[in-house]
């Protein structure tokens, strides 16, 4: 599975991320290109250690059923269910916040899987390090792919 500490991963999200437009017409939800980037940024943070959080009630009764399918290969679904955190409804400035997830990205690889692995996520709960990549991956991914990069 793709994963942020995988180099090779990593630069293809990055190149994406460089392609991406301020204008990029989204091909579902709500967020602008902005608020996209934004929204990943503060879920990447808790990764990284910058915004720890405790598992909410919810995750710890419905993870334990659903953890192989939402860890796993299968994409995350459109217009999934996000923590009201990580909701960004406000305008942003493009090219700053890209620049925030990009400088961010690199601080969560340079912290590593075993640091990742301290911190726990507000559905998921306490992960390893390699999920931890793997998830956050796939979770820029998926909203590189709402904008069509």
């Amino acid at each position: 599975m793709k994963s942020l500490f995988n180099d090779a991963d990593r630069n293809a999200i990055l190149q994406r991320l460089d392609k991406l437009q301020a204008d990029s017409p989204r091909q579902w939800g709500k967020m602008n290109p902005a608020q996209m980037v934004t929204h990943c940024a503060r879920a990447l943070e808790t990764g990284a250690g910058e915004r720890p959080m405790k598992q909410k009630l919810i995750g710890k009764i419905l993870m334990p059923f659903f953890r192989k399918s939402i860890l796993g290969e299968k994409p995350f679904s459109r217009n999934g269910p996000t923590d009201p955190s990580f909701i960004v409804a406000d305008e942003r400035e493009f090219t700053t916040e890209r620049q925030k997830l990009v400088d961010l990205i690199g601080r969560f690889v340079a912290r590593g899987p075993a640091a990742a692995a301290t911190q726990e996520h507000a559905f998921f709960g306490k992960m390893t390090g390699e999920e931890w990549g793997e998830t956050m991956y796939k979770h820029i991914d998926h909203h590189l792919q709402q904008f069509g990069v």
